[in-house]
C-alpha cells in the first residue's frame, strides 16, 4: 500500500526546482497571494527553523522578526503558489531543528555563516 501511495506521488505531484537549504539557512520564499480577481507576489525572508517530512508532505517552517515580534511560516514545499526560493546566507548549525533560536534575543540570536 505505501508503495502505492508513493507512486502515485512520485507521477502526480509536480516538482519544481529549488536550491538546497537546511537549517539555519536565511532565504527568501516568493509566493503568490490571491485578492479576488487579483493575483500578487509576496516574499517571506528569515531564518530555517527545520525541514520536516518527505514526498509531497515535506514542510519547511521559516522565522523572521517583525519589529520585536517573531513570526513563523510553515510552507509545503510542494505549494502550488510558491514561486521561487532563493538562498541568502548559508548557516553553521548542528541541529537539524533549532527550535532553541525561538528564545534567543539581540547578538545572541546570529548564526555563523558556513563557508560553502
Amino acid at each position: 500500500m505505501e508503495s502505492l501511495v508513493k507512486f502515485v506521488q512520485d507521477e502526480f505531484v509536480t516538482k519544481k526546482d529549488f536550491p538546497e537549504f537546511g537549517a539555519g539557512d536565511t532565504i527568501t520564499v516568493y509566493y503568490e497571494i490571491r485578492e479576488g480577481e487579483k493575483v500578487r507576489t509576496q516574499f517571506f525572508r528569515g531564518v530555517v527553523i527545520q525541514r520536516r517530512g518527505t514526498g509531497a508532505s515535506e514542510t519547511f517552517t521559516i522565522r523572521k522578526m517583525s519589529g520585536t515580534i517573531g513570526v513563523e511560516r510553515i510552507f509545503p514545499v510542494n505549494l502550488p503558489a510558491l514561486q521561487k526560493i532563493e538562498v541568502n546566507k548559508r548557516g553553521k548549525v548542528r541541529r537539524a531543528r533549532i527550535f532553541y533560536f525561538r528564545g534567543l534575543t539581540g547578538k545572541k540570536a546570529r548564526i555563523k555563516e558556513s563557508r560553502h
